[in-house]
């Protein structure tokens, strides 16, 4: 009984663990008419990770599951969040905060719209 509540917790420990700096994306697609056939894609892709630079207005390096850091800019609108919803200064965003960016990519770069900060480590 202790053997297999033990691996539960382990399985459920280690899905949290692969769940946190999961990318996960949304796509739209709009065409109209035949004659005058407009085609919009929209593309909206989160990331999850832990700030290692920030510059804010400019850019933000996450750490993420990938091997390498994630650069990414800033649009020219950019919400800062916590978690509930607040909105707040791009200065209370510390290095080793954890933060949840919505993103789209242009061209070789992604750019940012939206930053939740899920927890800081004060």
């Amino acid at each position: 009984m202790i053997k297999l509540f033990l691996s539960v917790a382990s399985v459920i420990a280690l899905m949290g663990l692969v769940a946190y700096g999961q990318t996960s994306s949304t796509s739209t697609t709009v065409a109209t008419g035949t004659h005058g056939t407009t085609e919009t894609t929209t593309t909206t892709t989160e990331s999850t990770g832990t700030v290692t630079d920030f510059t804010p207005g400019e850019m933000m390096v996450l750490k993420t599951e990938a091997a390498e850091p994630v650069r990414y800019k800033f649009s020219k609108q950019v919400t800062y969040v916590t978690a509930d919803g607040r909105v707040i200064q791009p200065s209370k965003i510390r290095k080793d905060s954890k933060v949840h960016v919505h993103y789209a990519k242009v061209g070789d770069d992604m750019v940012v719209d939206k930053v939740i900060v899920t927890k800081n480590s004060e």
